[in-house]
């Protein structure tokens, strides 16, 4: 579990074909890696991995098909930019909202435009995943957990202030980029409780 809030930005190192599957390895930049161990799981750009092996820049992990068919991973290639997060402590200060690290679908940014001091993205979402978006409401971005500040047609907008530009990876964005979405876990369950009995 995570939290959305994240602690280092880096890149890509390597993408190694193994068996339809592929190895990737991560220079975690600034990321404090003396409390990972090998099994733990790390959040890039919003997708959970399992570190295989400690790097002295930072980690490898095995990556499905089946994730890099469902996420922006298989558009990545050496030296493209990622969002870290570690997983979560029960001692964590809960800064962001409930993230699970599976993403639910790839968005693209469709608009930049400054607002004041902020920057106003907007991003098209699939329709499966747009009825869980609500005004006000948490959602995450390439692993960054963000407030929704409007919502039109396909499309919702953010509002990035200087510090999140500055932490994240959202200052590499051009229009055209893909992201990785993740919905909030309570629309999810809310979703679920309520068409609990047309399901038996």
């Amino acid at each position: 579990m995570f939290t959305g809030i994240i602690e280092a930005t880096g890149f890509i190192e390597s993408i190694e074909a193994k068996g339809g599957d592929a190895r990737y390895v991560f220079n975690t930049g600034k990321l404090a890696l003396g409390d990972v161990a090998l099994g733990d799981s790390i959040a890039c750009n919003g997708v959970c991995l399992t570190v295989i092996e400690l790097l002295p820049h930072g980690f490898a992990a095995d990556v499905s098909v089946e994730t890099i068919d469902v996420t922006c991973m298989k558009n990545y290639q050496a030296k493209y930019p990622v969002n870290f997060e570690k997983a979560m402590l029960p001692t964590t200060r809960f800064g962001g909202h409930m993230v699970s690290g599976h993403v639910d679908a790839i968005g693209e940014v469709v608009s930049i435009e400054e607002a004041a001091r902020s920057i106003q993205y907007k991003i098209r979402a699939p329709k499966e995943v747009l009825k869980y978006i609500a005004i006000k409401g948490s959602i995450t971005v390439d692993g960054t957990s963000l407030t929704v500040n409007d919502l039109e047609k396909d499309q919702f907008s953010l509002n990035l202030v200087p510090h999140t530009l500055q932490e994240t990876i959202a200052d590499s964005y051009q229009v055209g980029t893909q992201v990785n979405l993740e919905i909030d876990l309570i629309a999810r369950y809310l979703e679920r409780l309520m068409n609990a009995d047309k399901a038996e």
